[in-house]
């Protein structure tokens, strides 16, 4: 389980034409959000990620910065981004599931094809959403069993411009008994 102000997983994964990505490293002057996605099987994962591609901009405007990560390999992660008609988003792909296991998300097993003709991998990730600190601190966390009901990008953003002015920490931190 990640705990919010506590040092996250590392993440180091091949990108869509961006280079390597790798959490450590990441210079921004407020934290990354990272949009674990199901694949390109999941027609709700590319309406979530549409939205985001969206707002992505509004991020980088207040020191944030995104990536959309799944198990994926290179070319169905390229299918992904040309279907939402990315233009600003980063896009991570092949990371392994004892890696999202780390992350803390849960793992399904594939069910063969979906609505969209598209066949589910064996296994895969199910959603999770994290804004995690320059200093690789868990500050957000929202991590999904299922592909419906998940965070809004608008929200986050306006959750965001609170804690920018009200210095507000991230909760959830406490461990000891209750």
């Amino acid at each position: 389980m990640l705990i919010p102000r506590q040092k996250t997983p590392d993440l180091d994964l091949p990108t869509l034409d961006q280079g390597a990505f790798s959490l450590a490293t990441e210079a921004t002057e407020r934290g990354t959000v990272i949009c674990f996605y199901r694949g390109l099987h999941c027609p709700i994962c590319a309406s979530y990620l549409t939205e985001l591609e969206k707002r992505v901009e509004a991020f980088a405007e207040r020191g944030v910065s995104c990536i959309a990560v799944s198990s994926d390999g290179e070319e169905r992660t390229r299918e992904m981004a040309k279907k939402i008609d990315a233009k600003h988003m980063r896009f991570g792909y092949d990371v392994s599931l004892s890696k999202a296991k780390e992350w803390g998300l849960y793992i399904s097993t594939g069910r063969g094809m979906t609505s969209i003709g598209i066949e589910e991998p064996d296994l895969f990730h199910e959603p999770g959403l994290f804004m995690v600190t320059p200093e690789q601190h868990l500050y957000y966390g929202s991590v999904q069993t299922m592909p419906f009901v998940r965070p809004h990008f608008s929200e986050l953003l306006g959750a965001l411009d609170f804690a920018i002015s009200k210095n507000y920490p991230a909760r959830g931190e406490y461990t000891g008994a209750v």
